[in-house]
């Protein structure tokens, strides 16, 4: 098996595991009474990063790595992986929001409003490049550009209505005053 070969392999059971976690946290938010926003565009997210694996499959399998490329896919993973235990529990490939919930402000949460997605952004050119597919990574990260706003408009809006939430619930918990 080839440099590109190991590389698409290794990004494709890193997400394949990553949506094992996700449809756990899934499932367990969802049974503590979290709410799912945008769920009508996931399969279009979906099949969008299929699209690429299989297109970095198809193209990338038998070249080599560029290393330059490879030191800056390795950073981002660990930025992923950052982003993942930042949110820990709440961490999932869908959008949802657990009413009562607070914001996660930890790591890159405290500078960033999506890391997510930036990463994710990032990954979908720089893996390409990593293979020598320059006019692939053009071609999806411009792709991606819809979806991505989408996707965060979505998230904003959602995350919007669980701060609106929890502001209502601390008023309705809050001690009356005189009372």
């Amino acid at each position: 098996m080839g440099e590109g070969a190991l590389l698409i392999a290794f990004i494709t059971l890193q997400r394949l595991a990553e949506l094992i976690v996700a449809a756990r946290h899934t499932a367990r938010l969802r049974a503590e009474g979290a709410v799912e926003f945008g769920h009508a565009h996931y399969p279009l997210m979906v099949g969008f990063h299929a699209a690429w694996i299989c297109g970095l499959l198809w193209f990338g399998a038998g070249r080599t790595v560029e290393p330059h490329f490879l030191g800056l896919f390795l950073v981002l993973l660990a930025l992923r992986i950052w982003v993942i235990a930042s949110l820990g529990r709440h961490w999932t490939t869908r959008i949802i929001v657990l009413p009562g919930a607070k914001l996660v402000r930890r790591g890159p949460y405290r500078w960033l409003r999506h890391p997510n997605y930036l990463v994710v952004a990032l990954e979908i050119a720089v893996v390409p490049l990593a293979l020598g597919l320059p006019l692939f990574a053009a071609i999806f990260s411009l792709l991606h550009i819809p979806l991505l706003l989408h996707r965060t408009a979505v998230e904003s809006a959602a995350l919007s209505w669980a701060t609106a939430n929890n502001q209502a619930c601390e008023a309705a918990a809050a001690p009356v005053a005189g009372g």
